[in-house]
C-alpha cells in the first residue's frame, strides 16, 4: 500500500528538475528571441522590455519578478519561493549564456513558436510538479488553481492574450500572429497534461 508520503520528490529529484526545467524554458526564449516573437506570462512582459529597451533579458526576467516573493511566500510558503527563486535565477543565467553557446544559420518561425511553446510548456510543467514556478503571473496561477479549483491553464492563456494583445504596439502584426501561435502550443501542453490529483509526486 502507498502512502502520500512514498509519492513524494525527494532531494535530488527536486534538484534535477529545478536545473533542467529552467534549461528547456531559456532555449524556448532563445527561439522565440532569434525568430523575433515573444510569449506569455512574466516571461512576455520582459520580452515586451527587451525590445523596448534593448536591455539584457535575462536581466529582466530577474528584476521583473523580484516584487512577486513576497505574494509566493505569503500564498504558497517558504519552499515554493525558494524554488521559484533559484527556477528565475537559473532561468535568467541560462537566458544570457545559450547565445553564446548557439549559432543558427536560419530558423522558420513557424517551428520556432511551436517548438519554443511546447518547451516553454514542458519546463513549466515539471516546475508545477515539483511545487515551484518562473515566478510573476505563474504564482498568482498556480494558487488560483489550489485555492479556487481554476484551470492553471486557462488562467494562463487569459493572461497570455492581454500581453501578446500588448505586443501589437511593440512588433509587427506577423509577428504576434506567430507569438500567439506559441502561446498557444504551451498552454495546450500545461492544460492536457496538469490537473488536481492526476499526479502523485508532490
Amino acid at each position: 500500500m502507498t502512502t502520500p508520503e512514498s509519492h513524494r520528490h525527494n532531494l535530488f529529484e527536486d534538484a534535477q528538475a529545478l536545473l533542467v526545467a529552467p534549461l528547456l524554458v531559456a532555449f524556448a526564449i532563445f527561439l522565440f528571441r532569434e525568430a523575433g516573437l515573444l510569449t506569455g506570462g512574466t516571461v512576455g512582459i520582459a520580452f515586451l522590455i527587451h525590445y523596448l529597451s534593448s536591455w539584457p533579458i535575462g536581466l529582466v526576467l530577474f528584476v521583473v519578478n523580484l516584487p512577486f516573493y513576497a505574494l509566493a511566500l505569503r500564498a504558497m510558503g517558504k519552499a515554493f519561493t525558494v524554488k521559484t527563486f533559484l527556477s528565475i535565477t537559473l532561468l535568467s543565467l541560462y537566458t544570457e549564456l545559450l547565445p553564446a553557446l548557439i549559432h543558427l544559420q536560419s530558423l522558420n518561425r513557424g517551428f520556432a513558436a511551436v517548438m519554443g511553446g511546447f518547451l516553454a510548456g514542458i519546463g513549466l510543467l515539471i516546475l508545477i510538479r515539483h511545487k515551484a514556478s518562473l515566478g510573476g503571473l505563474g504564482i498568482l496561477v498556480i494558487h488560483l488553481q489550489n485555492t479556487r479549483g481554476w484551470r492553471a491553464g486557462k488562467l494562463q492563456m487569459a493572461a497570455d492574450f492581454l500581453i501578446l494583445g500588448a505586443a501589437i504596439f511593440v512588433l509587427d502584426p506577423v509577428s504576434v500572429g506567430w507569438s500567439i501561435v506559441g502561446a498557444l502550443a504551451l498552454n495546450l501542453v500545461i492544460a492536457v497534461n496538469h490537473k488536481n490529483g492526476r499526479y502523485m509526486g508532490t
